[in-house]
């Protein structure tokens, strides 16, 4: 798909957003179970005992999840299953850094109440969304599309 298509699709709805982030928290659950077993055979099995570091650490495994998903295709697990995607200012998938940052911001959003989030209740986009160059839209109607051209070819 290129990147001049994605610019016709609506941005997603709130109500997607957070479906998806509910679909993917299973994923980020079995991730951040993997980051600790990781840290637990560095420390000799032995409790990790809850720090900075350990929290720090934790978070590098969460944005890397993230951030790989955005930066390869896009989409995560959860956006993909509720058809929305993450574009670019310029219409293709964001970069490393790009997805790094808006993953800062979103957190910020998240730690002022959700009001980042809830934003979207009013304009089109989130404060981190605005804040990282990016937009989340709603590609269900390029599925509907593409399944139509490829009906018409058969």
């Amino acid at each position: 798909m290129s990147a001049t298509s994605y610019r016709n699709c609506p941005p997603a709805s709130l109500i997607k957003q957070l479906a998806a982030m509910v679909y993917d928290s299973l994923l980020i659950f079995a991730v951040l179970f993997l980051a600790a077993a990781v840290a637990l055979i560095f420390n000799r099995g032995e409790a990790i005992e809850s720090s900075p570091f350990f929290t720090l650490y934790l978070l590098l495994w969460l944005f890397t999840f993230y951030a790989l998903f955005w930066h390869k295709s896009g989409q995560t697990l959860g956006m993909r299953a509720w058809k929305i995607r993450i574009v670019s200012e310029f219409g293709g998938n964001p970069s490393w850094g790009t997805c790094y940052l808006r993953l800062m911001f979103a957190l910020l959003s998240l730690a002022c109440f959700g009001l980042g989030y809830f934003w979207r209740l009013f304009k089109p986009y989130t404060w981190h969304d605005r804040l990282s160059q990016t937009s989340i839209i709603d590609v269900s109607s390029l599925t509907r599309a593409g399944k139509e051209a490829d009906a018409d070819t058969v």
